[in-house]
């Protein structure tokens, strides 16, 4: 039988199924059949190509039918294909993952047929550089950080006004005339222990006792000396 004579056949058949042309009664795929199963088609939908008389799935990225744009790889899916982001560690790729790099990325290397971080704050001649600054690795790069208590201005970590403040010492604040009220308190005290001893009797105790008091007397005296003339010289 010649083609023409199939053809012929077919539009006869056709005409008298019309339900068949528009694929109503034909199995999945088909868009036009001689009959619902599937290896009954004769047109199949977009994304479908028929042998023996059944409609297969084309794999477009087999075929190389795809128009997947730069740096994304071509996924078949049923009767079409999808275009997905490579990994990041690549730059070109043939399928998902760091394993299927055309390329690495810059802050990764190929290691093992695969594409890995590079961890810059291991290398040596590292850019974080100067007191006060520490390297933090991230995925394909890092940054410099400052130490805590440290911010940074221009290239350097300088000290926070308000960090700097916290590490004052207890007695930072105290002014002048609190020290000698705390030193006049703290000798009252060590007085008051030796008199309490030098009291039972013992001639040691009352030694240190009369030594400390005269010395505590030359000492408020000549404090009152200075007051006394610097008030004089101030008068003049």
């Amino acid at each position: 039988m010649s083609r023409s004579q199939m053809f012929f056949l077919f539009a006869a058949f056709c005409s008298a199924h019309p339900e068949l042309i528009l694929g109503q009664n034909c199995s999945e795929n088909c868009n036009a059949c001689g009959g619902p199963e599937k290896d009954q088609c004769l047109q199949c939908h977009t994304g479908f190509s028929l042998h023996n008389n059944i409609c297969v799935d084309i794999d477009e990225c087999g075929t190389e039918q795809d128009q997947c744009p730069y740096n994304t790889y071509c996924l078949n899916s049923h009767g079409s294909y999808q275009c997905r982001a490579c990994d990041k560690a690549c730059i070109g790729c043939m399928g998902g993952g760091p394993a299927r790099c055309r390329k690495c990325a810059p802050g990764y290397r190929s290691s093992g047929m695969k594409c890995i971080d590079i961890d810059e704050c291991s290398e040596e001649g590292l850019a974080c550089s100067g007191p006060n600054v520490f390297c933090v690795n991230t995925d394909g790069s890092f940054h410099c950080q400052c130490a805590e208590g440290f911010t940074r201005k221009g290239s350097s970590c300088e000290r926070d006004l308000s960090a700097a403040g916290e590490l004052k010492g207890l007695f930072d604040d105290i002014q002048d005339d609190e020290i000698a009220v705390l030193q006049q308190m703290f000798f009252g005290v060590v007085l008051c222990a030796l008199a309490t001893l030098a009291a039972k009797g013992d001639l040691v105790f009352t030694s240190i006792f009369m030594g400390a008091l005269a010395a505590m007397a030359g000492y408020w005296l000549s404090d009152k000396s200075d007051r006394v003339m610097d008030a004089l010289m101030k008068g003049r």
